[in-house]
């Protein structure tokens, strides 16, 4: 219990290593080419890369790239709130003020927050283990900032909208707290699962009907590509509205549509 555990016990791996600052630093990349125009996605992982990381975090990283995951949440301890990207900072450190680092799908990942947050059964009312967060969510940078977690590696590396859900106080819960905290979560879960089926989704493929990979999908006024899966398949979140939707792929024309997002089905 809190009582017998410091803060950051269990926090390591079995060489101490905290596995949420392991993961390689795409954020300072994309923050270089946001500045020169470079690209918004599937950023490269630097030289090397397999050697400056943990077995664990090497494994994960092996099976985002083997599955084109759309959505995620990683479960964590020691507060109670809903924490969507960036979590690093785009601004040097300035003692006793943090920045809010907003991602390009920052409207998107404040409601896949709020979704789980309202479904909780304590979440949303913002006061929890000492803390006020409104609505009981926050962005990660506006938090603290840290490097290397895996929420915004994946957002800057694969197709995946990832979000922290900080689940407890008390980061080692007795077993009998365990029936409460299963049932103020059990819908939340589901809510957030659910969300994966909003905004749109679809096949690219070439005039002979062959499924093209890693085509790009971009959509007008949010600076964050998509990419098909190995069978031409893509799906982008989105929140309702109207977008210009355009996938493109080198050796082929681009090809443009208008699609309306409506509140519920993501629309093919």
């Amino acid at each position: 219990g809190p009582e017998l555990n410091g803060y950051l016990v269990g926090r390591g791996n079995a060489r101490e290593i905290d596995l949420n600052r392991n993961f390689p630093d795409l954020n300072a990349l994309l923050y270089y080419y946001e500045k020169n125009n470079g690209r918004n996605h599937h950023l490269p992982l630097p030289d090397n890369w397999e050697l400056q990381v943990e077995p664990e975090t090497l494994a994960v990283i092996k099976w985002m790239q083997n599955y084109n995951f759309i959505l995620s949440a990683n479960l964590h301890g020691g507060a109670v709130v809903a924490n969507y990207p960036f979590d690093k900072s785009r601004d040097p450190r300035i003692r006793g003020r943090n920045t809010y680092a907003a991602t390009p799908d920052d409207k998107i990942f404040r409601q896949l927050a709020r979704t789980y947050s309202y479904a909780h059964s304590w979440m949303h009312k913002g006061w929890n283990c000492g803390d006020f967060f409104n609505e009981g969510i926050t962005n990660g940078a506006s938090w603290y900032s840290l490097s290397k977690g895996m929420q915004d590696f994946n957002y800057l590396y694969t197709n995946c909208f990832e979000i922290t859900l900080e689940l407890s106080c008390d980061k080692f819960p007795s077993e009998s707290a365990l029936p409460r905290e299963w049932l103020a979560n059990r819908e939340a879960l589901v809510s957030y699962l659910e969300q994966v089926h909003h905004g749109i989704k679809g096949m690219v493929y070439d005039e002979n009907n062959n499924p093209i990979s890693k085509a790009e999908i971009s959509v007008a006024g949010i600076s964050h590509d998509m990419t098909t899966g190995v069978d031409g398949d893509y799906f982008r979140l989105l929140l309702p509205g109207t977008y210009t939707v355009k996938a493109s792929a080198p050796g082929y024309l681009p090809s443009s549509n208008t699609v309306t997002v409506g509140p519920a089905e993501a629309i093919q």
